[in-house]
């Protein structure tokens, strides 16, 4: 608002001019209360009479019309122009690109509104895109910055011009932000800002992949779930193809949908099943039917803008192989038929810990004489320290790694047990485990984060008297004695309404093909009864006795940092039997089972890929946490990293060796951000060296960014957020055709300095013409209604 006030000159004579005027009115009013007309028209000749004789006696004391006003070249006053290739989209009926249409404003030849701002202001000219740089004329505006870092330019610009004397702002933008998502803009030092809005608020065509999201699922047939959410506007009618492509760019999958609305949300799913470990990439585009093959001409294309038809998709299937140690108490058909369908995945390796027989009593030789060892090794040239003694059990260990690994039995250190991924313990016995070893397991689970699965075996659960152990305590179900007889019976497994929703329990792709499934399956015979369920455990499966009763078959619930399974059936090994088509579920079953186990579970070398939040250009944060084999973190390791950018069916050479540095804030976390230049697919390696150079390990992820996608997210301008801004810091939305009368108006404004202004009132014609005006306008109604 203009801020000014009136002073009157000859204020000694306000009150003889007061007293005149009320003087006046009492005459007119007893003068018109005689004249037969009536109360209306008697009314309205008294306000004019008394208007025209108040602005004469206002003249009288020689009024000033006094205010401030900004100082000529002492003000400075901010001009940003949004600088990113959204400006560079036509809007509907204009045959100008917005960036056009804001050049046209910047540079034109005709702008007075320049003109007369250079005379009361200091310009500082300024351009925002991923950055904010400085400009001397606007004439290297070119629309091609990738990102509108807005609020982080705007709190730049609060930080440099914070004590100086800035008038106010002036924005050039759509207000699409691109760092709109992180922390609100906080408006504490900014100038008034007066934005003026590029563009115009019509839908445009356009198809935009909006978002994408992957999940990764111990599901055998599609681990990997890609959902795209697809906006389409100005395509009622038509068909929207969504195609995913993989890095070499051969064609994956390919889903159409049809959009009913002039303004709408598609959603795609995709589930894909990667060809090797580790990660890969995909890419995804989409276009309407009518436009396949159309994603990078513009000039054949009826969208607005195709940046946003194509995105760059990372997926990590996992590195492996992935370590599952199985320990039994005897040999059992379980791990028969348990390995025979982890065959064929390479990522899962099964190592065997077998007892063979039991410890038998001390001091009960049965041997030759002067023989102390099992007479199970007698024939075999085995004299070591290791030749099981009577009172030892004779343990086989399967697939080892080399001769040392388990060569003392079940792990006893935290460096031996923490090599691996997983526990299966089967058919064994609480015993067989001391206290440190329960206790350690205990620690795998919670610290390590390494998952456990019971099996039904004869000596698990309640018979093995695992009760207020450390390794009881640890399973999702209670294990108190049951008084109810034990129920001999055939038991048929059914899904809980839980299990249908946890991909790695079901083996079909749709409910009916599931349900068929489950009719189908052999019933089971051998079942541990269970007291009940612990509180937060989920039920994936329960089996079903004659009698219609249920009892929990599969239970899972997290514990610490791992998870823990129990099954509590104890002949899976029936489900394979009766023809081969059960006995492929049966090892796609444990197949998934097993990478439910070792799904989430850390390595030594964890390796994290965190977006910054609200950062324009999509920087993002390597983070490497270090561990020794006992999963300790350690802070004197040299973290080395190789991050180069994944092409499209080509190897790209062009790779950016950074070391990370300690964090301050957690023991064991080397950390580096890393500021993507392109959009596209990125992968990074990891080697990590101790602190004498030799290897700990090695890690490798990916990611994908989308500078184009956030950019052009809305087309419209995002006339809200600027409306906010203004009203905030106490400015206002200016209309590119107002800018002239803005530009007269913004001296009058507040300013930090200014200079006074007066103006007489009482010189002025247009208040004599006023007062005129009154009387003419009294005479000429006493005319009309024929008064003297």
């Amino acid at each position: 608002m203009i801020w000014a006030t009136i002073i009157l000159s000859r204020g000694n004579w306000l009150v003889p001019a007061v007293g005149f005027w009320v003087a006046v009115c009492l005459f007119l009013l007893w003068t018109y209360w005689r004249a037969p007309v009536r109360p209306s028209v008697r009314t309205v000749g008294i306000l004019f009479k008394l208007l025209g004789l108040a602005t004469l006696i206002f003249c009288l004391l020689e009024p000033l019309w006094s205010g401030s006003k900004a100082q000529p070249g002492l003000n400075q006053l901010i001009v940003v122009a949004d600088n990113s290739e959204s400006l560079q989209l036509h809007d509907s009926g204009n045959p100008q690109t917005r960036g056009e249409a804001l050049r046209a404003l910047l540079t034109g030849s005709r702008s007075s509104w320049r003109d007369k701002l250079q005379q009361d202001f200091q310009i500082r000219r300024y351009l925002v895109d991923s950055r904010l740089k400085s400009t001397a004329d606007f004439a290297d505006l070119a629309f091609d910055g990738k990102a509108t870092s807005l609020n982080a330019a705007l709190r730049s610009l609060a930080d440099l011009y914070r004590g100086q004397p800035t008038a106010g702002l002036l924005l050039f933008t759509d207000g699409n932000a691109t760092d709109s998502q992180g922390p609100a803009l906080k408006t504490e030092g900014l100038p008034p800002i007066y934005p003026v809005i590029v563009g115009n608020d019509q839908a445009i065509r356009d198809l935009a992949i909006d978002n994408v999201a992957v999940s990764r699922t111990a599901f055998e047939d599609a681990p990997v779930s890609i959902q795209a959410s697809v906006s389409a506007t100005g395509y009622r009618g038509a068909k929207v193809v969504a195609q995913l492509y993989d890095r070499l760019g051969a064609a994956v999958d390919r889903q159409t949908q049809s959009s009913r609305q002039e303004e709408e949300t598609l959603m795609f799913r995709f589930q894909v099943r990667p060809e090797r470990a580790g990660v890969s990439f995909y890419n995804l585009r989409i276009s309407s039917e009518n436009e396949l093959g159309q994603f990078t001409n513009s000039a054949l294309s009826a969208e607005a803008t195709l940046a946003n038809n194509h995105r760059a998709v990372a997926v990590d299937n996992g590195q492996g192989p992935y370590r599952i140690l199985y320990v039994s108490g005897r040999p059992n058909w379980e791990y028969k038929f348990l390995r025979r369908a982890i065959e064929s995945d390479t990522q899962i390796q099964l190592v065997g810990l077998i007892r063979v027989a039991l410890r038998e009593p001390k001091f009960n030789f049965r041997g030759r004489s002067g023989e102390s060892s099992n007479p199970l090794f007698r024939g075999f040239d085995r004299k070591d320290e290791m030749t099981e003694r009577y009172d030892q059990p004779v343990l086989v260990r399967l697939n080892t790694r080399d001769e040392l690994e388990l060569r003392g039995g079940f792990p006893k250190t935290a460096e031996e047990l923490y090599a691996y991924q997983a526990i299966i313990v089967d058919d064994l016995e609480a015993d067989f485990f001391n206290a440190d070893q329960q206790a350690l397991l205990q620690r795998f689970v919670s610290e390590r984060g390494g998952g456990l699965l019971m099996l039904g075996g004869a000596e698990s659960f309640q018979q093995g008297k695992y009760q207020g152990t450390p390794i009881g305590d640890l399973l999702p179900v209670y294990l108190q004695p049951i008084e109810e007889p034990a129920v001999s019976a055939h038991f048929r497994l059914n899904l809980t309404p839980e299990g249908w929703l946890q991909p790695w329990a079901r083996l079909r792709n749709t409910e009916a093909e599931e349900r068929t499934r489950l009719e189908l399956m052999p019933p089971f015979e051998v079942f541990n009864r269970i007291r009940g369920v612990k509180p937060g455990a989920s039920v994936i499966a329960t089996v079903t006795d004659p009698a219609g009763k249920n009892y929990p078959a599969l239970v899972a619930q997290r514990f610490g940092k791992g998870r823990v399974g129990a099954l509590t059936v104890g002949d899976m090994w029936r489900w394979g039997l009766q023809n081969a088509d059960l006995h492929h579920d049966m090892d796609k079953a444990w197949r998934q089972m097993l990478r439910w186990l070792v799904a989430d579970v850390p390595e030594r070398i964890d390796l994290q890929v965190e977006p910054k939040p609200g950062d324009p250009n999509q920087a993002v944060e390597l983070q490497v946490r270090v561990r020794d084999a006992e999963f300790r973190p350690v802070d004197n390791a040299t973290v080395s990293i190789k991050v180069q950018r994944v092409l499209e069916g080509l190897r790209n050479t062009n790779v950016l060796v950074m070391t990370a540095e300690s964090s301050p804030n957690e023991t064991g976390l080397y950390q580096v951000t890393y500021l993507p230049r392109e959009a596209g697919g990125y992968q990074v390696d990891v080697t990590v060296t101790n602190a004498v150079g030799a290897e700990m390990g090695r890690a490798r992820t990916g990611w994908a960014t989308d500078l184009a996608g956030v950019e052009f997210r809305s087309l419209k301008p995002n006339r809200a957020f600027l409306e906010n801004l203004a009203r905030q810091t106490g400015g206002e939305v200016i209309v590119p055709a107002d800018l002239d009368a803005f530009a007269r108006k913004l001296p009058f404004l507040k300013a930090p300095i200014t200079t006074a202004w007066t103006v007489p009132l009482w010189h002025r014609p247009e208040v004599f013409l006023f007062a005129l005006a009154c009387f003419l306008l009294e005479w000429g109604l006493r005319r009309w209604k024929g008064l003297p």
